[in-house]
């Protein structure tokens, strides 16, 4: 019974829900289309440790030391988003034209887990933009960390080409639509039914005898335009109902307009 009750009130404002979901779509998809700018992701890798070689022939990997620059990488990603290393880019590369703190903000750093690679990642308005800001971070980031730590233990794997050409990351048009189909309709189930729920009008039977707790004797019923008609030898109106009584009767009851 509740879920026959749910399906009416969906069923009832079901011209809601889908206007909220119309709308919302939309909006989304016309900010996605035409308002939203493009922003491009490039990204360089940097490798923690050195493998040492002796005659031309690569020694045996000291796996306590692999270990160790695996947990030390928890380190470098604190200090390269740093004020100091941050600054020390915007005054090396003032043709960035970004601020130590405009710098942290579009720099992300990760690492693989159990690997030995940090991967650097910049976001800015334009792929050439952001990979010239993620090569000057590496660089400055690779320098600096012998003056800290007293280890020389970092080095560029591969830096990020400028003048590749790359698709925007964001923003993600179909994404944004299905997110916001998935909210809106949501929002209009949730819509519908506090609407349902603040609604205290008596509309049906069901409910005269919910809230009164009376049996329902008799019902006016609701004519439709087509069911007047003129009544013969004068302007005025009447309709012609069914009267009540047994089944087949073919009396009618006229009312006049």
């Amino acid at each position: 019974m509740e879920l026959k009750h749910y399906a009416f009130m969906i069923r009832k404002r079901l011209w809601l829900i889908v206007a909220v979901v119309i709308m919302s779509c939309s909006l989304s998809a016309t900010y996605s289309y035409w308002y939203a700018k493009p922003e491009y992701e490039a990204s360089a890798k940097l490798l923690v440790g050195q493998v040492k070689d002796s005659g031309g022939l690569m020694s045996s990997l000291d796996l306590n030391l692999i270990n160790s620059n695996i947990q030390l990488i928890k380190t470098y990603k604190e200090i390269i988003k740093t004020p100091r290393i941050m600054q020390i880019v915007a005054e090396e590369y003032p043709q960035l034209n970004q601020s130590a703190g405009q710098l942290a903000g579009k720099v992300t750093v990760t690492s693989v887990n159990d690997t030995q690679v940090m991967s650097v990642t910049a976001r800015d308005s334009s792929f050439e933009s952001a990979a010239r800001i993620v090569n000057a971070v590496s660089a400055v980031f690779s320098n600096e960390i012998p003056k800290l730590l007293q280890v020389d233990n970092v080095s560029i794997l591969n830096q990020a080409d400028p003048g590749a050409n790359a698709a925007p990351v964001a923003p993600n048009a179909k994404l944004n639509i299905v997110m916001a189909f998935v909210l809106s309709l949501l929002a209009g189930l949730g819509l519908a039914f506090l609407l349902e729920y603040l609604d205290d009008t008596i509309k049906t039977e069901e409910d005269v005898m919910d809230t009164l707790g009376l049996p329902v004797l008799t019902v006016i019923p609701k004519f439709k335009g087509s069911e007047v008609v003129p009544s013969g030898g004068n302007n005025r109106h009447t309709k012609q109902i069914p009267a009540a009584g047994h089944v087949g009767r073919e009396s009618n009851v006229s009312i006049d307009a």
